[in-house]
Order: structure tokens, then C-alpha cells, then sequence
């Protein structure tokens, strides 16, 4: 959404608001639009509840509905702490644990928010641009680790029709099947549904030989930088890391890496 600022006359393509994810069970939210997708980030869980494409759809389909499990509590993006010295950086649900966030730079094509712990261990810090969003965790809890996941719905809801993409191969692997291992330089893996235009994409800034891990759930994707075998206690990542999330308007493989490539760039 291009909006216009009268008194400078440059466009406005980054715009953050405050309001409520009513899709998610009413939590209030920073607003972030772009031209590529709106982001619906949870004010006190730290986590993305929403990211609706051009077309209305939701890729990530939180709600905070207890017991809704797959099907709702447990999705969104990064869902990074989890029982690691308490559980952070998820969309507020009945386990996640408080933050507290602050707005750090609001420009025309750049939003950052920060995020720290109620503990005071980890903080989080949220870049919003034009084609993406990038999540950094920028202090960690010392002794402690995490992981970063995308649990959501491609093309808003889970079907036979969904498929991936990975740095492993120019390939178009079924939704269901499972990969296990470290993913290439520059690792990444995009999700789609073959009745859309467009891909989410997830990509790790940093090369490591660290697991990365895919398994299908019936309800939604799990995808886990620095996860092991699908197992919840298996957490690897322990340093300053970035990672993006962002909406392709492709389905075509070398489309799809040469865009995520030039993020890194």
C-alpha cells in the first residue's frame, strides 16, 4: 500500500499502527503494512500473530484459543524460546511469557521494534522493509539456546496442494515430506500452494553446520532453524542470528533464490 507524506512528498511504503488481531482472539498488535504484506506483530507475547498476503490471505493463522493446538495456538513466527529459561518471542498464548516492547525507529521504508523478556535473558529485535521482515535475537540467555520457526499455513490453510522449496535442490518437494539435516549456504526454505501466485520464504543470515529441521503437521508447517528431528528439547542456536520472512511474488525456483539471495546483499 503506497500512501504519499504532504509534507515531504516521498512515499510512504513502511506504515505501523497499533490495533487488535481480531483473527487471533483480539490481542493487540503493532500494524506494520508494506507493499509485500501486512504484518500483525503481538505486543505481549513478541511473536507474529498474522501476515496477510495481497489477496487478504493469512500465512501464519495464530489464535490464541487454549487447546486449539495445531490448528491455532501453536503457529506463528519466530516461537523462538520455548522452556528455555522461561518462553518468549510467541504469540501471547496460555504458555507464553510476557514482553516488553519499544518502537525504535519509524521512517517511510524502515520500522523497528524491540522486544525484551519480562526475566530481563533475551531480547528481540524486529526490522520491518518494504519486501520483508527480519528477526534478530540480540541478547540470549546465558547457558541457554533456541531455535526459529515458521509454524503456519501456506496459502492459509494446510492441503494437498502445498509444497516446498529448499537451498538443498532446485526441487518441488509435497508438503508432507520431511527433511532433516543442515540446510546449504545460504540456508533457506520457501513454502507455497500451487493455486497461488506467491511463496513465504524463511531465510537464516548465518551459514552454520547446525540441524535444521522440516516436519508436516496436519494442521500446519513446523520449520525449524536449529531444530533437531521435529523434538521440542533440541535446541542448537546460541548466538546473535538474523533471520527474514517474507511474501515472492513467484512460484518459479531461480526466481525464488535469486530474490533471497539479494537480501543478503
Amino acid at each position: 500500500m503506497l500512501l504519499f507524506s504532504i509534507s515531504s512528498c516521498t512515499k510512504q511504503i513502511v506504515r505501523l499502527e497499533h490495533g487488535i488481531d481480531e483473527s487471533a482472539g483480539g490481542g493487540s498488535a503493532y500494524i506494520i503494512t508494506t507493499p509485500s504484506a501486512t504484518y500483525y506483530l503481538e505486543k505481549e507475547g513478541g511473536g507474529l500473530s498474522s501476515m496477510i498476503d495481497k489477496d487478504g490471505i493469512d500465512w501464519v493463522g495464530f489464535h490464541n484459543k487454549e487447546g486449539s493446538a495445531h490448528k491455532g495456538e501453536y503457529r506463528g513466527f519466530p516461537n523462538a524460546i520455548h522452556k528455555q529459561d522461561g518462553s518468549y518471542f510467541h504469540a501471547m498464548n496460555a504458555k507464553t511469557d510476557p514482553s516488553i516492547s519499544e518502537v525504535e525507529i519509524e521512517s517511510d521504508n524502515h520500522v523497528r521494534i524491540i522486544f525484551n523478556s519480562e526475566n530481563g535473558k533475551w531480547q528481540g529485535q524486529w526490522d520491518f522493509y518494504p519486501e520483508r521482515c527480519d528477526f534478530t535475537m540480540t541478547k540470549i540467555s546465558e547457558g541457554y539456546k533456541y531455535w526459529v520457526q515458521y509454524e503456519g499455513v501456506p496459502g492459509g490453510e494446510m492441503d494437498t496442494t502445498d509444497f516446498w522449496y529448499a537451498s538443498i535442490d532446485k526441487n518441488s518437494h509435497p508438503i508432507k515430506e520431511p527433511f532433516t539435516g543442515d540446510l546449504p549456504a545460504p540456508e533457506w526454505m520457501a513454502f507455497g500452494d500451487k493455486n497461488m501466485p506467491r511463496m513465504l520464504y524463511m531465510l537464516h543470515h548465518q551459514d552454520d553446520k547446525l540441524p535444521d529441521n522440516y516436519v508436516f503437521r496436519p494442521d500446519m508447517t513446523v520449520l525449524g532453524f536449529g531444530r533437531q528431528n521435529g523434538e521440542t528439547t533440541n535446541k542448537f542456536l546460541n548466538t546473535v542470528e538474523t533471520f527474514s520472512i517474507g511474501l515472492i511474488e513467484s512460484t518459479d525456483y531461480n526466481v525464488l533464490q535469486h530474490s533471497i539471495e539479494q537480501v543478503l546483499h
